[in-house]
């Protein structure tokens, strides 16, 4: 797929990490065709740190797997009200189903295992959840970026460029395993 042609989602919430919202967001505006910022009944979402509000374009029960080439799930604490979501977790299902690239950073690991999407799974998050992830039979590895099939996962903001540089080679069709 070429790059410029993608469409992407990116399911947030309040509480969500600043930084990992913000780089991959204004990272894609400039690469792919759309970016789209879902939140719980697409209302405008506040930092953890107070940034905000930060608008959404649709909520979670607007999303439609077919009309997405990625997602990007971010962290901070956003992740704790995502996966509440119904939606949400159907929406991520779908796209890992479908075999698109699932995106996710720090506590983002949290809406996939809620999604129960992470079995046999090789993946990274913010130590601090490393329990969660593998109770939900992962493979949990310490490396900056992780690369299974279409999942790209990362630990925590230092890691948001390798995080990014992978998730684009992967959308891109550039890359898929480590």
């Amino acid at each position: 797929m070429e790059l410029k042609d993608a469409a992407v989602a990116l399911l947030t919430a309040d509480y969500f990490e600043e930084s990992e919202v913000l780089f991959p967001y204004y990272r894609l505006l400039g690469t792919v065709r759309r970016v789209v910022v879902a939140t719980p009944a697409g209302a405008p979402a506040k930092g953890k740190g107070g940034f905000g509000p930060f608008a959404a374009q649709e909520g979670f029960e607007q999303l439609r797997a077919a009309d997405f080439d990625a997602v990007l799930v971010p962290g901070g604490f956003a992740p704790d009200l995502v996966r509440r979501s119904p939606e949400a977790l159907e929406f991520l299902r779908q796209m890992d189903q479908a075999g698109k690239p699932v995106g996710m950073i720090c506590h983002g690991a949290w809406v996939a295992v809620s999604a129960d999407i992470l079995d046999g799974r090789r993946v990274t998050s913010v130590p601090f959840i490393r329990p969660e992830v593998e109770g939900a039979g992962a493979k949990w590895v310490d490396d900056p970026v992780v690369v299974d099939g279409n999942f790209v996962t990362s630990r925590v903001p230092n890691d948001l460029d390798a995080w990014m540089n992978a998730f684009l080679e992967v959308l891109g069709g550039e890359r898929r395993d480590d």
